[in-house]
């Protein structure tokens, strides 16, 4: 699973998720998934994570047709998502430019401030220049929640990604009883082969069918967990969130859509 290295493919990424989502600059949606395993022999407290079962990390960034483009599995079930992440190859690459993504440009053809391209993850990920996570709190501007709804869109198809690959491989509907590294090999091909099965025409299944578990009963571990961003990441979030209410970004059942 080779992640995107030249600008052509994540444009490419980008307007797929700007057509079906309606959030412009996405270059895909981050999560992690836990694995269940049955307890590894002299593992300890290792994979027991915060939902009192046994597991180790899938994290996996998402494109909008469901496919995995970049995935690091074996991860503890103690670690939370951010700090998974943050130790990925994809993240170094972000951060050291190695990933060749495209240079900053406007929202829209009329405007003129030069925007980053960015990933979207939930409130256990990090605000930066190149990762977006929704507002805090729950007494929420207009503007804040309508951010929040946009980026859940966009999220949501990491989430569905994973609720796909689990009802199709239906292996994941138990624990894995096997040595840690089996199991780890047995994700590996089972996101390959979720991936050829999205890409070969007349092989793909019913996406509704298999909707992801509802984020909404998903808790995430956040202590230590993120970081609040600084003033440039904060700007561009709020450069976002201003472009989803206006005019030209704003989309007609919003106002009804973020409750």
């Amino acid at each position: 699973m080779k992640i995107p290295d030249n600008e052509s493919k994540w444009l490419e990424i980008a307007k797929s998720f700007d057509t079906k989502a309606y959030f412009p600059h996405c270059l895909g949606a981050v999560d992690g998934k836990h694995i269940r395993v049955v307890k590894p022999n002299n593992s300890g407290s290792m994979y027991f994570n915060y939902k009192d079962y046994f597991s180790f990390v899938l994290l996996a960034v998402v494109d909008a047709e469901y496919r995995f483009i970049f995935m690091s599995v074996g991860s503890y079930g103690k670690e939370c998502d951010s700090s998974i992440f943050k130790e990925s190859t994809m993240w170094k690459k972000l951060n050291d430019g190695s990933l060749n993504i495209p240079k900053p440009r406007p929202l829209h053809a009329t405007l003129q401030n030069d925007m980053p391209y960015v990933l979207v993850g939930d409130e256990a990920f990090p605000l930066s220049t190149n990762l977006l996570r929704p507002f805090g709190g729950t007494h929420l501007d207009h503007m804040k929640k309508i951010f929040n709804y946009r980026l859940s869109r966009a999220r949501r198809y990491v989430e569905c990604a994973f609720g796909i690959l689990a009802n199709k491989w239906r292996i994941f509907h138990r624990p894995l009883d096997v040595h840690p590294d089996t199991a780890i090999e047995i994700v590996k091909a089972c996101t390959v082969l979720h991936n050829f099965v999205r890409e070969k025409d007349g092989l793909n299944f019913e996406d509704i069918q298999y909707a992801a578990e509802n984020p909404m009963q998903e808790q995430v571990q956040l202590q230590n967990c993120n970081p609040r961003g600084g003033p440039i990441a904060n700007s561009i979030r709020l450069e976002f969130a201003n472009y989803f209410i206006s005019t030209i970004g704003s989309v007609p059942w919003q106002p009804e859509a973020h409750g």
